[in-house]
């Protein structure tokens, strides 16, 4: 799977459409194998975004947990000390 496409459920605050709608057009990248589209695939490639992104937000919207929210910075905080424990400090 895509490294950039981040988990977006049980976030405080919730993810954003612009979050979901970046994930989509990464998750859409990845299968057509384009990062920009020809100007014969740009509808259909837009389509597959408008798509895809209206499937992550009913699924998002629909999922229940009784987790705790995580908290962003946390998650930022977590994800920096992995890479630097896994490349070292540049």
């Amino acid at each position: 799977m895509c490294r950039s496409i981040k988990t977006l459920f049980n976030f405080e605050p919730p993810a954003t459409e612009l979050e979901i709608r970046d994930a989509s057009l990464q998750f859409v990248r990845k299968l057509s194998g384009f990062s920009v589209p020809s100007k014969a695939n740009e509808a259909a490639f837009e389509l597959a975004v408008e798509q895809v992104a209206a499937a992550a937000q009913g699924l998002i919207g629909s999922l229940v947990t009784t987790a705790q929210p995580r908290d962003r910075e946390t998650e930022v905080a977590r994800a920096k000390a992995r890479s630097l424990e896994r490349f070292g400090a540049r």
